[in-house]
């Protein structure tokens, strides 16, 4: 056995392409090793700005052999009555570069055939690699590539240097010219020389040894220890803590090869900005880390972190405190200009952004927000109406803000903010902010009803004008964000429990636009489709089960959680050994009435006792159940419906349904049609087998 290890130098590459990058630097390499048939252990990536790595461990020394079988033609085709090779065996050899007297006879079912048999010695490990690194370079796939100098192929970055060792040994592979070797380089500040590697086990010690942390995970977590150990080391002890943010970890320790964090101070007047624009001062344009007391309450302090040591600590403070400072008085100056104008006053603005050239402005769009707002306030908040109304219309506002221009990812926030600062309630305030929640798939929900109610509206009217004009998403083209909407539409209404039918509300999202869109119910269904599509992913990823969610969601899809109620329904009852086998008969009742819809079972056609007692059974469970459908108890209505397992068994033991006499028969296809309607009030069972 042996190892490979592969690393490529680079310029700084951007924080964002590292992951991605090392992901598909290991992904790559175990396709390659797959389809070449070499075995290997295990397989690790390692990466800094400056360099992706690769470290393969127990990596077989060849190929295993293989044997290869061809079939030819038969054996009296191949060879004539005198034992002659014929044109059709000779050929046969010819194509696969063999003699006919390497070709074997074997019997078949068929009778007796030609067979080349051909023993394939595997390739050495070394041999292959030079062509397995030449698909690891061409196997990257970047946001963003570049072409430097003469070079004819790109990449993320410049590349500066390779290192291809097997073994210890110089894997002889060039890209544009460069040749691999074994030498690396140490820190571009602390230990710029090069340095030689000798393999897998000694990979990180080496480059610790010349300032490089080469493992992601490990500089992550020091860039958790320094930032901590700087607060700690300038303000007093236990009386603040970094405010830490996971994103902000994770781009910070793609920006250094080795992290050295500073405590810096800023001027307690910029304790007037609300914490956001506070904060994403420090975070979007500089990575700092905000510092907060005890009460959780931001103090002027902050964390830098440095890619290098310093001598004069105070010196490099200063420096990014000056920095910090100039951002800072852009934010406040910001702020102060904004709170000179209501957002009320701004509304009439709106009218200069463009919310889709087809679709109109952001004032329409407004407009549409508030009326939609207004009948889903009706529905869930009675009470609040009004307030819903007023944050609806105030929602867009921030837009025209300074602030909000500079930092966009504020909007809502600086809503929020403004709003409160115009005298809006508390309440409003926050449906403004929370109108935009949740961001991104698995974020913060919305706290308030309010804030709920104007995102769904805002969530809905998009979705809807967007499928009105044909913007559907196709592929991974959806530039509104569309599948990302529909989930949180999907969460939004689980997560408050609403009863709301989306077609309705789309229906009337669609009317609001007027002739802007087309509004007919073929779009009212493209949009049902498109949100239920997204519900079925979801819910698998959530694990839940499957076939239950699709036997639900075949027959109807409307009403978010009336068809959560049925999909848990449906998944607890299938633990029942009688539920198993109705779906099957189930699925025999739905092959045998095909397209009938008729449901009227006339008693004096009935012949047979089992259609007599199914009949009878039906009747007596249909009243029964009724109700529980109607209270949305599907667990009970289908518990009670476990009685027809052994009647419908004995219906099929005992009766032909496609009876001569057409009205026997017909009355029997009822009576089957009927237990079917029945059953696709909570779903197809049908699509529930034994697991």
């Amino acid at each position: 056995m042996s190892e490979l290890l592969f690393e490529i130098g680079t310029e700084e590459l951007p924080a964002g392409f590292q992951k991605p990058a090392l992901a598909q630097l290991k992904k790559n390499f175990i396709a390659q090793a797959k389809e070449l048939n070499l075995v290997h252990g295990a397989v690790e990536t390692l990466g800094t700005p400056r360099r992706l790595a690769l470290l393969v461990e127990d990596l077989s020394d060849s190929q295993p052999d293989s044997k290869e079988e061809f079939m030819g033609p038969s054996k009296k085709a191949g060879f004539d009555a005198d034992g002659n090779p014929t044109k059709a065996a000779m050929g046969f050899a010819r194509s696969k570069g063999a003699d006919v007297s390497d070709l074997k006879v074997i019997e078949t079912d068929k009778g007796e055939y030609l067979m080349l048999v051909r023993e394939c010695r595997g390739l050495a490990t070394a041999e292959l690699l030079p062509d397995v690194l030449e698909g690891l370079m061409k196997g990257f796939s970047f946001a963003k590539s570049m072409r430097w100098g003469e070079k004819t192929s790109s990449f993320a970055r410049p590349v500066q240097w390779l290192v291809a060792l097997h073994n210890g040994n110089i894997i002889p592979y060039s890209y544009e010219g460069m040749s691999a070797s074994n030498r690396s380089r140490g820190h571009r500040f602390m230990a710029n020389d090069d340095v030689v590697l000798d393999g897998v086990a000694s990979y990180k010690s080496t480059l610790q040894g010349v300032s490089v942390q080469v493992d992601p995970k490990e500089r992550r977590n020091n860039v958790l220890i320094e930032i901590e150990k700087a607060v700690e080391d300038t303000l007093e002890p236990n009386m603040a803590q970094v405010a830490v943010d996971e994103a902000l970890v994770d781009t910070v320790c793609n920006l250094v090869e080795k992290p050295f964090g500073v405590c810096g101070t800023f001027d307690e007047k910029f304790l007037q900005l609300p914490d956001e624009a506070l904060i994403t001062s420090m975070r979007e344009h500089q990575k700092y880390f905000p510092v907060v007391g005890k009460d959780n309450q931001l103090l002027p302090h902050f964390v830098a972190v440095n890619n290098t040591a310093v001598k004069d600590i105070a010196l490099t403070r200063t420096g990014h405190e000056r920095v910090l400072r100039a951002r800072l008085e852009d934010a406040f100056f910001f702020f102060a200009g904004d709170k000179e104008k209501k957002l009320d006053d701004r509304l009439d603005d709106l009218t200069g952004i463009i919310f889709q050239a087809k679709l109109g402005t952001m004032l329409e769009k407004t407009d549409r927000i508030v009326k939609l707002t207004g009948l889903l306030a009706e529905q869930f908040i009675p009470d609040s109406v009004d307030a819903a109304c007023r944050a609806a219309r105030l929602c867009k506002a921030d837009l025209l803000t300074d602030m909000v221009g500079e930092f966009p990812s504020l909007q809502g926030n600086m809503g929020r903010a403004y709003a409160l600062e115009g005298g809006e309630s508390a309440d409003v305030a926050l449906a403004i902010q929370e109108h935009y929640f949740p961001k991104r798939a698995g974020a913060e929900l919305p706290t308030s009803a309010l804030g709920a109610v104007v995102g769904l509206a805002d969530r809905i009217d998009t979705l809807s004008g967007c499928f009105g004009i044909g913007q559907i998403p196709t592929g991974t083209t959806d530039p509104f964000g569309l599948r990302r909407i529909s989930l949180a539409i999907i969460h939004i209404v689980e997560h408050f429990g609403w009863t709301l039918s989306l077609s309705d509300v789309v229906h009337k999202s669609l009317s609001l636009y007027g002739d802007k869109v087309n509004g007919s119910s073929e779009t009212v269904e493209q949009v049902i489709t498109f949100i239920r599509g997204r519900f079925i992913n979801d819910q698998l990823a959530a694990d839940v089960d499957g076939e239950a969610a699709d036997a639900v969601t075949s027959v109807a899809f409307d009403d978010v959680n009336d068809t959560l109620r049925k999909i848990r329904a449906l998944s607890a009852i299938r633990e029942e050994d009688a539920f198993t086998v109705l779906a099957a008969s189930f699925k025999r009742i739905r092959n045998i009435i095909k397209d009938n819809t008729t449901t009227d079972v006339d008693e004096d056609l009935l012949q047979e006792k089992a259609e007599k007692e199914l009949a009878a059974v039906f009747a007596r469970l249909d009243s029964e159940v009724q109700p529980m459908l109607d209270a949305n108890e599907y667990d009970k209505a289908l518990s009670a419906m476990l009685a027809l397992k052994a009647p419908v068994d004995e219906f099929f033991n005992e009766v032909m349904v496609m009876d001569k006499d057409e009205a026997i028969r017909c009355n029997r296809l009822n009576l089957l049609t009927a237990i079917a309607v029945l059953f696709l009030n909570v779903g197809d069972i049908s699509k529930m087998q034994q697991k």
